[in-house]
């Protein structure tokens, strides 16, 4: 018989869920492939529903007792199965994400950009609560923006980040001895502060980065200088004042993006609603996630450590206070 999991490991367990700062399930390593699954509608022209949620990244997930699939991973996935499915006529993108690493970001637009050229389907991006920096990038190939009121959006921009520990070794009487074969091969070590050169170097790379998204930003919205301006300062705006500025082209809910699809793709309002889910759900709506629908073989408890430990350094397309909470 498999020994019973301590009660001080539980107890940690739902300390941590209950602060917030992991996901306990209780479905177990997902080994099954994607489904249809059928949501609403008739016909057999399709709408496809498809969700990013959470860090986007290009790495697999880890929790305490299994791991997930990446971001990147899932929806690429889900992507190539739907290319193979000629009766989707338009997708709609549930978007709710602090954002995350620049590449992982930028290899999700490409993808959808690619997806959607090819196939010659509408593409309508539903915002739900969050979708800040990455989780706005992720958004800019589609035809349309729809965010839900209560929305939190923007942060178009770049940030580096870099843990220092330094301190801290010094305190305990820790160090670190470096042979290098170039001045600046460590730069970026979190042993030393950061010398100026270095700093101009990171700024230089962070700047390049962010002009890239600003670009993008400006290919697909259009903006006018002065909200342009507004946008490049990287802040967070409202789901009313990104509108305003142009970033957005409509507040409503995920059923009024649906709405937006079928009108785009030439479908009637009773068109069939599809997502995929490793394994169907009964009584599925559009707000299960396909990744909470993903096990059939219980597992005894599972923790994502998601927003709990800090992200890898690099560069990011995140909107970090979200992400620490």
């Amino acid at each position: 018989m498999p020994r019973p999991i301590p009660a001080l490991c539980l107890a940690f367990c739902v300390c941590l869920a209950l602060s917030g700062c992991m996901r306990v399930s209780l479905f177990g390593e997902p080994g099954e492939p994607y489904k249809e699954q059928v949501l609403d509608g008739k016909g057999r022209d399709k709408v496809l529903l498809l969700g990013i949620d959470g860090l986007i990244s290009e790495h697999t997930r880890q929790g305490l007792l299994r791991t997930r699939p990446s971001t990147v991973q899932e929806l690429t996935a889900q992507l190539k199965l739907a290319r193979a499915d000629k009766d989707i006529k338009a997708v709609v993108l549930k978007v709710d994400s602090p954002g995350g690493t620049t590449t992982a970001s930028d290899i999700l637009y490409h993808e959808l950009m690619a997806y959607k050229e090819a196939g010659k389907v509408k593409l309508v991006a539903a915002m739900m609560g969050l979708a800040t920096s990455g989780g706005y990038y992720v958004s800019l190939p589609a035809d349309h923006i729809t965010a839900h009121p209560t929305t939190i959006t923007g942060s178009v921009g770049v940030i580096f980040l870099m843990p220092r520990v330094a301190g801290l070794m010094e305190k305990l009487g820790l160090g670190v001895d470096v042979s290098k074969s170039g001045t600046l091969k460590d730069m970026g070590s979190p042993f030393r502060p950061a010398t100026e050169e270095e700093k101009r170097l990171t700024q230089a790379m962070t700047t390049a980065q962010a002009t890239r998204f600003l670009e993008l930003v400006q290919k697909h919205r259009q903006l006018a200088p002065a909200s342009l301006g507004i946008v490049s300062s990287a802040r967070v705006f409202t789901a009313a004042e990104a509108k305003d500025l142009g970033l957005i082209d409509s507040v409503g809910y995920l059923d009024d993006a649906l709405g937006k699809a079928k009108s785009l793709a030439g479908l009637p309002k009773d068109a069939t609603v599809v997502t995929y889910r490793r394994r169907p759900v009964a009584d599925g709506t559009y707000y299960l996630p396909a990744a909470e629908a993903e096990g059939g073989r219980p597992a005894v408890i599972n923790v994502e450590l998601d927003g709990f430990l800090p992200p890898q350094a690099g560069l990011y397309y995140l909107w970090t206070p979200a992400y620490s909470q």
